[in-house]
């Protein structure tokens, strides 16, 4: 890996992002991938933290649709995601990443709770921190959790991982006319309503200047890539 573009960064993975071929739940390759891209950044310096969804195994949203109490289905939502961070846990660390799983829910027979001071010193001290359970709160999506724990631990910027190989005018995988943004700003994506993160993770990063990269993370190497500072997908940032 080249010299880091980044020193700090969080990656935010979809839970949809860790299913890859297998249909449901989690594939293995797509976590042997990750892992093996995680520690040719942490090798070069690179301090990441991992925050995770659970669309993967269960969606809290999709559930109170149809007709599950909202809070209780988020509640499941973020439980789902502390499901995934420990399947990430396990291959990180027997490619040789040490690793933390922080849940926001305290459960401490299988994680730390979330204190921002611990979380930034695992990672002065080489670890990767995985964030899990979301900010612990119901009606806030694992995107804002991202905005928010990159500001918390000083962040130089978001790295969205998702199925698409950037932010669209519309659905490409419905049409095939859909035009890739390069580069877009906050204000860009709010008032198109694009989907790239919810408005209140965007706004977030916006006051804050956060920068946000949205990438494939099938597309082999793009996590290096991106760290490296080569354009992969589609950045978002300025414009306030």
């Amino acid at each position: 890996m080249s010299t880091p573009a980044y020193k700090r960064v969080i990656l935010k993975l979809s839970g949809e992002a860790l299913v890859g071929e297998v249909g449901y739940g989690i594939d293995p390759v797509v976590l042997e991938d990750l892992a093996l891209q995680i520690k040719t950044a942490r090798d070069a310096g690179v301090e990441i933290a991992i925050v995770v969804g659970g669309g993967n195994i269960f969606r809290g949203l999709a559930a109170s649709a149809k007709g599950m109490e909202r809070a209780q289905a988020d509640y499941i939502g973020m439980l789902a995601t502390v499901m995934n961070a420990l399947a990430i846990q396990d291959t990180l660390e027997k490619a040789g990443v040490f690793t933390r799983v922080m849940s926001a829910i305290e459960m401490k027979d299988v994680a730390e709770p979330y204190i921002r001071r611990r979380a930034i010193r695992h990672l002065e001290k080489g670890r990767t921190v995985i964030f899990a359970a979301g900010t612990g709160n119901p009606y806030f999506t694992t995107d804002t959790t991202a905005a928010l724990r990159a500001l918390e631990i000083g962040a130089d910027c978001i790295m969205k991982a998702t199925k698409v190989d950037g932010v669209y005018d519309d659905d490409p995988h419905l049409n095939s006319e859909a035009v890739k943004f390069d580069e877009l700003t906050y204000m860009d994506v709010l008032r198109r309503g694009l989907k790239v993160m919810d408005s209140t993770a965007v706004s977030l990063c916006m006051d804050n200047a956060m920068p946000i990269i949205v990438f494939n993370i099938n597309t082999d190497g793009n996590i290096v890539k991106a760290l490296s500072g080569e354009r992969v997908g589609t950045i978002v940032q300025g414009g306030q």
